[in-house]
């Protein structure tokens, strides 16, 4: 990508990111889309053409920006091999919580565009998440959700 410094090139960097997160979850939900049938098959084939539409345009950004866009692997590595439903919702989750983190560094861009792009492509990719498993988990870098501690029974108070 671009050679530039400072804000530019950790665009670069960012795009270049988001683009290999992109990359990895075109493969898996095609993965994910031969190992499904009926309604699963077809929210997995409505996500990877969600992901390969955002690895399109982030490819353009990187040649608009004069940079040389990653191409992808021939094979991905997947952590969970989808033989199940509930195999492929896992897998399906966590393709979606590794986007999001991808697009972190967009997020934090300097650049509006980069930005607004970046919080709404995380947002899609939450959204997703949670129609397929709704249950929250802490934003990446947030530390784990934890249930409520009980506090001290509260004792009354007189005035006087």
């Amino acid at each position: 990508m671009r050679g530039a410094s400072g804000s530019g090139a950790r665009a670069d960097q960012g795009l270049g990111t988001a683009l290999a997160a992109e990359h990895a979850a075109v493969y898996a939900y095609g993965v994910l889309g031969a190992r499904t049938t009926g309604r699963m098959r077809a929210a997995m084939t409505t996500a990877y053409n969600a992901h390969r539409a955002h690895r399109d345009q982030l490819r353009t950004m990187v040649i608009a920006a004069g940079g040389t866009p990653a191409e992808p692997k021939a094979v991905y590595e997947l952590p969970v091999t989808p033989s199940s439903p509930a195999q492929a919702v896992e897998l399906a989750v966590l393709v979606e919580r590794g986007v999001t983190g991808a697009y972190l560094e967009l997020a934090a861009s300097a650049d509006t565009t980069l930005r607004e792009m970046a919080a709404l492509v995380m947002q899609e990719c939450t959204t997703r998440s949670y129609s397929l498993r709704p249950e929250i988990e802490a934003f990446p870098g947030m530390p784990p959700r934890t249930a409520p501690e009980p506090t001290a029974t509260p004792t009354a108070t007189t005035s006087q």
